[in-house]
């Protein structure tokens, strides 16, 4: 089996997250893009590695996700004092019905405990993004991983290869200027016993519409 394509889905997600954000003055899509791709890519095990005073608009839209999805949103935090912190933002969301998991941990003994990844977030300004990435047990039928803040750790020169499990298939990956400028990059992976990935394969064509300026953003994945 392999991810499957809900454009259906992706959209109610994107639009529920649409709403919840809509209070806040300061925001750049990204928490809508990621709810929509989660969601969209039916992702049973959604992982975000949160960073100490980061925005929690994208874990209400990846809990947004998982609900849609019927699948889980785990959050991965350092320490108690940040899961503190974390769960105090996110109960004060009445949109996020799906509970949040909250595993407390270095990046080694939390990811170690979470098998089948569909779907993993992580800030590239944690210092530790990088061990997350690698550590992570994806699912056998693929996965996607997004790194946000790519541009302000000049991540974007960085070789998805180079970071992750030496043998994972990277099908495609993608830079987006989102974020003020900092960048979320992603890389789509396919699944395990899969054939080799063409050079040159089917794309699909995804539409982001920013929610205060009006501005469209427009893809190929």
């Amino acid at each position: 089996m392999k991810l499957v394509w809900s454009p259906e889905t992706a959209s109610k997600a994107y639009i529920d997250t649409v709403n919840s954000c809509r209070n806040f003055k300061e925001h750049s899509g990204v928490a809508e893009l990621l709810a929509a791709m989660a969601a969209g890519w039916n992702a049973k095990l959604i992982v975000q590695a949160w960073l100490h005073g980061e925005p929690i608009l994208t874990s209400v839209g990846l809990a947004i996700a998982a609900r849609h999805a019927c699948g889980r949103h785990v959050c991965i935090v350092p320490d108690e004092q940040t899961r503190l912190e974390y769960v105090k933002a996110i109960q004060a969301y009445a949109e996020v019905s799906t509970p949040t998991e909250v595993v407390v941990g270095e990046a080694e003994a939390a990811m170690g405990g979470l098998v089948g990844v569909d779907f993993l977030v992580v800030d590239c300004e944690r210092g530790d993004f990088a061990r997350v990435l690698r550590l992570a047990r994806l699912s056998p039928r693929g996965a996607v991983l997004a790194c946000k803040n790519a541009c302000q750790r000049n991540v974007s020169g960085l070789r998805w290869h180079g970071v992750l499990e030496r043998g994972t298939r990277v099908v495609r990956t993608v830079l987006l200027p989102m974020g003020k400028g900092s960048g979320l990059d992603i890389a789509h992976i396919g699944s395990k016993g899969g054939a080799p990935c063409p050079r040159k394969g089917p794309s699909r064509w995804i539409k982001h519409i920013d929610a205060r300026s009006g501005e469209e953003h427009v893809f190929r994945w």
